[in-house]
């Protein structure tokens, strides 16, 4: 009876994929990276019903950063997909749906307060979900003496995997990390690296998204932070 208990948990195991916390299963090309979030800052009245979980899908060069609340149909994507030169932002908010398609090495938009920031690779190591990890600090021309730590590896195989993030000029995949959104601050730490297919219709353009400009999508991701 012990026997069988063992065997389903291995075969549940092999099913779902790779825990973080257990294995990691290294130099993965396509799969998903679930990140826990954690608020700073002013997010509005609504702290308890913001996105809790960042869902990254990536194959290859191609990446979705996926911010959905649970409730009220309300999330920000950001899609980059160089193969068919695809930098685009999506949000939902309510029954609105609007996009922004950026250009290639322009910066995503929603990130004005990262602007300027510094961005200095220190010989800090460390290991999150099993996966190797090099450091980073992280600070900006209004608080110079304020740090901020971010970790990222090459053990995930994505190219230019920030090309669609403030972070482009890291050359790895973000395991713990930051976005300032406003008067939001938002904290990332990975939890569960999942190896499985993505289908390559993920990374296509949305339909269904108005598309609207740099200036109005920026005033609508100030709105879904601060509600």
């Amino acid at each position: 009876m012990r026997f069988n208990s063992w065997l389903l948990v291995a075969i549940i195991v092999a099913i779902t994929g790779y825990s973080c916390r257990e294995k990691g299963g290294k130099h993965l090309d396509q799969g998903e990276i679930h990140y826990n979030i954690e608020y700073s800052g002013n997010v509005g009245s609504f702290r308890d019903i913001m996105p809790r979980t960042l869902i990254v899908s990536f194959k290859n060069d191609k990446i979705l950063f996926d911010i959905s609340a649970p409730i009220g149909n309300s999330g920000i994507y950001n899609l980059s997909n160089p193969e068919d030169e695809i930098f685009d932002t999506y949000i939902s908010l309510l029954s609105w749906r609007f996009y922004y398609a950026a250009k290639l090495g322009e910066s995503p938009p929603g990130f004005d307060a990262m602007t300027g920031m510094d961005v200095r690779k220190t010989n800090k190591t460390s290991q999150i979900c099993g996966f190797n990890c090099k450091g980073a600090e992280v600070s900006f021309p209004s608080n110079p003496d304020k740090i901020y730590e971010i970790w990222y590896t090459n053990e995930i195989n994505i190219n230019n995997p920030n090309a669609g993030n403030p972070f482009s000029e890291i050359d790895g995949v973000l395991m713990s990390f930051f976005f300032f959104m406003g008067d939001a601050q938002m904290f990332f730490t990975a939890e569960t690296v999942y190896k499985k297919e993505i289908p390559d219709k993920t990374f296509d353009r949305k339909e269904k998204y108005q598309r609207i400009s740099r200036e109005e999508i920026n005033k609508f991701m100030d709105k879904l932070m601060s509600l």
